[in-house]
């Protein structure tokens, strides 16, 4: 599935190249983030900003490694009705 990805989306990564996480490969998620793209390199891969904790890792990654983020609102629980 191609995506039009552009400067300022959100998006996950594909673990596939992270060797040094902490979790063992089997239990690890399939995909990190969400990352902001701040550099589309043609259509074939994107620069990332990538948080601290992964900032020794290359941030370009071919948009086969990269899926778009959609963020999930949980509706808050709110008690309307009183108990007589």
């Amino acid at each position: 599935m191609e995506h039009d990805f552009k400067e300022g989306d959100q998006v996950l990564v594909s673990t596939l190249n992270f060797h040094n996480l902490k979790v063992p490969k089997k239990m690890r998620d399939s995909f990190l983030g969400p990352f902001i793209i701040i550099k589309l390199i043609g259509k074939i891969a994107v620069e990332v900003k990538l948080t601290e904790e992964f900032s020794r890792k290359p941030p370009v990654f071919p948009v086969s490694f990269v899926k778009p983020y959609f963020q999930t609102e949980k509706p808050e629980h709110k008690h309307d009705s009183q108990i007589p």
